[in-house]
């Protein structure tokens, strides 16, 4: 049977597409709004494309209806920053087309569906010193918003219809080729543009913790959920730690210098963008996804900054595009 990808040429989406072809899946589509499949290119002749919008409800209709598949992943999304800049968008895209994917499963028995979540969708008022699957959410961003709603929908969804839905909250994703605009994307932009030789503003204080996980890391925890016995899934929605302990931005800048001789880093904090990471971040206690379903990162703050200078070496191609930066 099929395993449909929403936003299966995208940054973490392109990523299980590779995994579960390297697990032995014979059939994978990928439906994705964006042209483009720089991210897939080596291996386009090993999947299905279906082109679609997710706010489009005959899109995806279509979609679960050609192909049948026996499990969905959805990680088609918008991210933070552009569903700040337009929140009528990211209602389209990130709640109605949740809407649509747990309703085209309904309709046509998909039995699994897996959803990528955000760390962002906690937010304000964290009252400890980490954050777990029991800790309030209360966003302030619009895409953090957006994802609690999806996540109980897709509760309602379970306990209604029956549906194997369950979702991840990641942590902020690092990788070669990350484009999403993010108001943590520096921590994946301040390698691959070093790399490339060139300069790098991080626009947060250098003391600035963000919790991490390598893409790789990101792609193999979702697959490995879908993996999981049902028996075994009492919480549903997981958050997940990655790197550990998480990094500060001075500490991974330090790495990229001892790994890019001469790289050229600074630090000119963008005092909203602070104000919003310094109320909302904090440590990650996954030890439910670890006790349900055996969850941990393969991938260190070292191990993560080696392999994207080698991904970077030897897929150039791929990545050859301006590395952009949220500097006003």
């Amino acid at each position: 049977m099929a395993i449909l990808v929403t936003g299966g040429t995208g940054f973490i989406g392109a990523e299980v597409v590779r995994f579960l072809l390297k697990e032995g899946e014979k059939r994978v589509v990928v439906f994705h709004v964006s042209p483009s499949m720089k991210r897939l290119e080596d291996i386009a002749d090993q999947v299905e494309v279906v082109r679609g919008d997710l706010g489009n409800f005959s899109h995806v209709l279509n979609a679960v209806q050609r192909t049948r598949p026996s499990v969905i992943f959805h990680l088609g999304a918008m991210t933070s920053v552009p569903s700040d800049d337009d929140p009528a968008a990211a209602m389209q895209t990130n709640v109605l087309g949740t809407f649509h994917v747990l309703e085209a499963a309904r309709l046509f028995e998909v039995p699994q569906v897996l959803f990528s979540s955000s760390i962002g969708s906690y937010g304000l008022g964290i009252q400890k010193n980490f954050i777990d699957d029991y800790t309030l959410q209360r966003p302030e961003v619009f895409y953090g918003a957006t994802k609690v709603f999806c996540e109980h929908m897709g509760l309602f969804y379970r306990r209604k219809y029956g549906l194997d839905f369950r979702g991840v909250r990641y942590p902020s994703i690092v990788g070669p080729g990350a484009r999403a605009l993010g108001i943590v994307q520096y921590t994946s932009w301040v390698i691959e543009a070093c790399a490339k030789g060139n300069p790098y503003v991080i626009w947060v204080n250098p003391e600035t913790r963000v919790p991490i996980m390598y893409f790789r890391d990101a792609a193999r925890a979702i697959v490995k959920l879908k993996e999981t016995p049902l028996e075994r899934i009492k919480t549903v929605n997981y958050v997940l730690a990655g790197v550990s302990p998480i990094p500060s931005a001075r500490e991974l800048a330090d790495v990229v210098k001892s790994k890019v001789p001469g790289a050229q880093i600074d630090f000119t904090p963008i005092p909203e963008l602070q104000e919003v990471l310094d109320q909302s971040l904090a440590a990650i206690d996954d030890s439910n996804a670890q006790n349900e379903w055996g969850w941990s990162p393969e991938y260190g703050l070292e191990a993560m900054v080696d392999d994207v200078l080698q991904e970077l070496k030897l897929n150039p191609q791929l990545y050859d595009d301006r590395v952009p930066s949220l500097q006003v």
